[in-house]
């Protein structure tokens, strides 16, 4: 078993993708074992042949049909006609967009692409730096894997037999932690370094655009609202909400902004298939090297490492958050989920830990390694938009890992807490 551990690091080390990896290290541990090969195409089907991953591929196409619709440049004027004008407000305003982007997209790629591709020149524009600006989108990026809906909440749920909906509710008061703290942190930078410029304000000057753009984004806005709340009112299942994202945004976007043309519709379904194979394939691949993680009982022997250090949950949870920053470090988002989520999981449940804590736990752990290097999906897409190194990203984007991190405690302690103290 440790041998396809350490091949699998060889293959991340060596570059090559991320599901041939996952395909490739386990081979070798399946062969010791006996184990016809035929087993490995026999578990990627089965892993594939679920009802609830049929929600990806779905909220991938809606999430680019909004990209290219008018949904996110409605959504980007709300968000500047709410705190735009206060200093830093620009900055705040890419956070504030993101976080209604992100409760219709599902994945944070799509949104640091759609919010990044319009929010990084407007910034740079009115004078903040380019690497703070990319800094920004790039850590807020990571609110569209933890506020609903949240493909990685979907695969998550569908390897713990945790509901998607519990999953979902407890991704939004952790989204408007780490959201509000990134607001918070971007205008006392800016006051402090003299980023971007504030305006006069006026109640009445405000109230009008808050209003015009509120009108104009109405429709973008009801889009969560007919999810969310389709889900949670038992409406409709979380595969189902996807479906419904993907009609809506379709006749929002082609019907009633015409901001897209039919010409247009076949590179966006094709880049939006091309994203979902990956992505799948990437859990296909996973599901035969958690197979064999099973097969070599690798989920008891982690349960007996880390129970023999400390069986308080407090520590556990400690060791938990370190594991995960350290892997997310190397290890793709959807990957670390179908290997690690079924090892830790059933430890955290016996040592009373609630399964939907420890899940956002786990999410809102590899959503930070989504912007720290070197395999960081935010920052190649922040750099490549904003044309900046990763090195000049660095020293603006250590402040807001900072806070990130401090929001992760918070998330991780917060909730014992509160239970011990009231």
């Amino acid at each position: 078993m440790l041998s396809a551990v350490v091949l699998l690091l060889l293959l991340f080390a060596a570059s090559i993708p991320v599901a041939l990896s996952l395909g490739i290290a386990p081979l070798p541990a399946l062969l010791a074992r006996d184990v016809p090969l035929l087993a490995v195409p026999q578990t990627m089907f089965e892993a594939m042949d679920s009802f609830a991953l049929m929600a990806v591929p779905f909220f991938v196409l809606a999430g680019r049909l909004m990209q290219t619709g008018g949904i996110a440049s409605r959504l980007m004027d709300l968000g500047l006609a709410l705190i735009g004008w206060v200093k830093g407000g620009l900055g705040g305003s890419a956070v504030l967009t993101t976080m209604f982007f992100s409760t219709i997209c599902g994945s944070s790629s799509a949104t640091t692409a759609a919010i990044g591709s319009v929010m990084i020149p407007e910034m740079e524009r009115r004078g903040y730096p380019r690497p703070f600006a990319a800094s920004v989108v790039a850590s807020s990026g990571e609110l569209g894997v933890i506020l609903p809906p949240s493909v990685p909440m979907i695969i998550y749920a569908m390897l713990t037999g945790v509901s998607v909906a519990d999953m979902f509710v407890a991704g939004i008061p952790a989204g408007l932690l780490i959201g509000l703290s990134l607001i918070i942190t971007i205008m006392v930078m800016s006051r402090l370094y003299d980023y971007g410029e504030s305006q006069k304000f006026s109640l009445g000057q405000w109230a009008g655009n808050v209003w015009r753009s509120l009108r104009h984004a109405s429709l973008s806005l009801l889009m969560p609202v007919i999810i969310l709340g389709g889900i949670y009112g038992g409406f409709f299942t979380a595969t189902e909400a996807a479906v419904v994202a993907v009609a809506y945004t379709f006749i929002v976007s082609v019907f009633i902004y015409r901001e897209i043309k039919w010409k247009d519709l076949p590179a966006i379904f094709w880049s939006s298939a091309v994203t979902s194979g990956i992505v799948l394939l990437i859990v296909g691949f996973a599901s035969v090297f958690a197979y064999v993680l099973s097969l070599y009982q690798a989920p008891q022997q982690v349960a007996q490492l880390l129970l023999g250090v400390s069986d308080n949950p407090l520590v556990f949870l400690l060791l938990v958050n370190i594991a995960l920053l350290v892997i997310g470090l190397f290890m793709e988002t959807f990957a670390a989920i179908l290997i690690l989520a079924p090892v830790l999981a059933p430890v955290a449940v016996s040592l009373g830990i609630d399964p939907v804590h420890f899940g956002l736990i786990v999410i809102v752990n590899l959503a930070v390694g989504m912007v720290t290097p070197p395999v960081g999906v935010n920052l190649f897409l922040v750099c490549g938009i904003a044309k900046v190194s990763m090195e000049r990203l660095m020293r603006p984007l250590s402040v807001f890992l900072a806070v990130l991190l401090l929001d992760l405690m918070i998330i991780t302690y917060g909730p014992s807490l509160y239970a011990r103290f009231f």
